[in-house]
């Protein structure tokens, strides 16, 4: 199974290309202003792909930022349009429990990515060298919910966590874990099925009608 990973859920937007042979990823900084296509095209480049050979795109769904992975997701959605080729999304946070085991962090870790307002989302693993569990779900919270002794004896990583905790390890999720993380699953979706993960209800406000136009 060949798979284009688009990981786009921070600043460092990275693209992975995954197949019988090996495996390429190209990662660039510069958030809004990466070249998404540019990206994917060395991506291919280096793992010697052409776009054509490509049957699963596996997508960062977050959270993070919202117009990074609005990008990766209309990229998928095209792609499937066009070729037929099979989409997976990933939780972002996932990703990054995974990629705390490979760097060998164990115990109990605490994923934190910003969720503006002066909160975070945060979900919490078990990981060890035989792999990782999730124990508390994602959900969003404010540093002052969290009590010190928390703070102290749990491993803190993340995007940005030493914004909140200066002894975190920033730790950004990467297209190459994601690709292998989607190597291992089967429940592929249609684009249309594909959405960010964003746990804020949304509320919409209806604008009042317009005044009429008197002469």
């Amino acid at each position: 199974m060949t798979i284009l990973a688009l990981e786009f859920s921070t600043p460092r937007r990275s693209v992975a290309v995954l197949h019988r042979g090996g495996a390429a990823e190209t990662v660039e900084t510069g958030g809004r202003e990466t070249n998404a296509f540019g990206l994917m095209e060395r991506a291919l480049t280096e793992a010697s792909l052409e776009r054509q050979q490509i049957e699963v795109i596996a997508v960062g769904l977050g959270p993070g930022s919202y117009t990074g992975i609005r990008v990766a997701l209309s990229i998928a959605q095209g792609w499937q349009l066009a070729r037929g080729v099979r989409l997976l999304g990933v939780n972002s946070a996932e990703c990054l429990a995974a990629q705390a085991q490979a760097e060998k962090i164990f115990g109990r870790v605490n994923v934190v990515i910003d969720a503006q307002r002066n909160e975070f989302y945060r979900a919490t693993y078990e990981i060890s060298p035989e792999g990782w569990q999730e124990i508390e779900p994602l959900r969003i919270t404010a540093l002052a919910r969290i009590s010190s002794n928390v703070v102290a004896n749990e491993i803190w990583i993340g995007p940005e966590v030493t914004r909140w905790f200066p002894k975190g390890k920033i730790l950004f999720p990467s297209a190459l874990i994601l690709g292998r993380l989607a190597g291992e699953r089967s429940d592929f979706v249609s684009g249309d099925k594909l959405a960010p993960i964003y746990l804020r209800p949304v509320n919409f406000i209806k604008a009042p009608s317009p005044n009429p136009i008197t002469f």
